[in-house]
Order: C-alpha cells, then structure tokens, then sequence
C-alpha cells in the first residue's frame, strides 16, 4: 500500500511538474539559449526560488527535461523489445524501429538531438545519452554477436550508435519521414546482418 502524500509532498511535486512541463514546451519551441529563467517560471506560475530549489536553474531543468526524455524512451524501446520475439535478431530490430520512432517525435528530436549537445556540452550529453540508450545498444548488440564476438563489441556499439545518431537526425529533416525510417531500419538490418 503506497502511502499517503500530505499536502506539501503534493505541492512539491505539482511544482516540479510544471516546472519539467513548461520547460520540455519552451526547450522545444525555442531551444535552451532563447529562453530565459524568467520567462520559464512566469509560464509555470511560479518564482525563480521554485526552479533554483527543484533544479539550481535553466541549466538544471534542461538536464531534467532531456533525462526524463531519455528515461521515457528507453521504457518505449525497451517494452518493444520484450514484446517481441525470444529471437535476439527480432528484438533488436523491434528495438531500432521504436528507436527509430522516438527520433521523430518534435520534441525528442529538438531537446535531446539538437538542443542536447549545445547545452549540456558534448561530453554530458554523451555520458547521459550512453546512460539511458547506449546501454540499450551495447547490451542488445553483445546478445547478437554472443561470446565468439565479445572482442568486436566496443567497436561495433560505436559504430551502431554513430550510425542511428545520424539516421535520427536525417528522419527528422525528411520530407517523408516514415519513408526515411523505413529505409533507415533496412540500412542498419544491413549492418547487423553484417557483423553476424
């Protein structure tokens, strides 16, 4: 039985909430480097003591909105994988598709694709993107190769993960992106096959 939240346990997650919410929404219309602190809590309702309690400022609340992000998308990717075949091979493809689908989605690809490495700078955006999905890709690319392939695993999850980088990236600039994804998932089955 989960226990009762009082009144301020409530307020402080209210709080949090609308914090997160507002910034994933300007974060994503307008990118970190246009949108000021102020304009953020005036938007949520709240002070700037609210968002330097929850999150030490701008810089902190992207970090939260890109994790959350991430988090959400490893679920996604993650639930895809496991209903899908006992076959390694299906579950990595069910893995990449769902992958594949996130990067389309607006604000996934402005915060956490574009907005992602300018304000974070390249070495945090890396550490939380190799966090939440690279652990997905390394430990989905070590049940494909097995035991014989464990040597070629760093460089085969650096390739994989360079690879559906940039894919995500051109599927959001096409001008028909469910034909782009489609032909993205065929390359890297390609890729796959590949390094069988």
């Amino acid at each position: 039985m989960e226990p009762v939240k009082t009144r301020r346990a409530r307020y402080v997650e209210s709080t949090r909430t609308a914090l997160l919410d507002t910034g994933r929404r300007f974060f994503a219309e307008r990118g970190f480097a246009d949108v000021s602190a102020e304009e953020l809590v005036r938007a949520a309702g709240l002070t700037r003591g609210a968002l330097y309690h929850h999150f030490a400022g701008k810089q902190g609340l992207f970090e939260a909105v890109f994790e959350d992000l991430e988090a959400r998308a490893a679920d996604r990717i993650t639930a895809a994988m496991a209903a899908g075949t006992d076959d390694a091979w299906g579950r990595a493809s069910a893995g990449i598709r769902t992958f594949l689908e996130i990067c389309s989605d607006p604000e996934y690809r402005e915060i956490v694709l574009l907005q992602g490495p300018i304000a974070l700078g390249w070495r945090r955006w890396r550490e939380l993107d190799q966090r939440y999905l690279g652990t997905l890709l390394t430990d989905g690319l070590s049940a494909l190769l097995g035991e014989s392939g464990r040597k070629r695993l760093g460089l085969a999850s650096a390739a994989f993960y360079g690879a559906l980088t940039e894919l995500a990236l051109s599927i959001a600039d096409a001008d028909d992106p469910e034909q782009a994804r489609e032909q993205a998932v065929q390359l890297i089955g390609g890729m796959l096959n590949g390094i069988r």
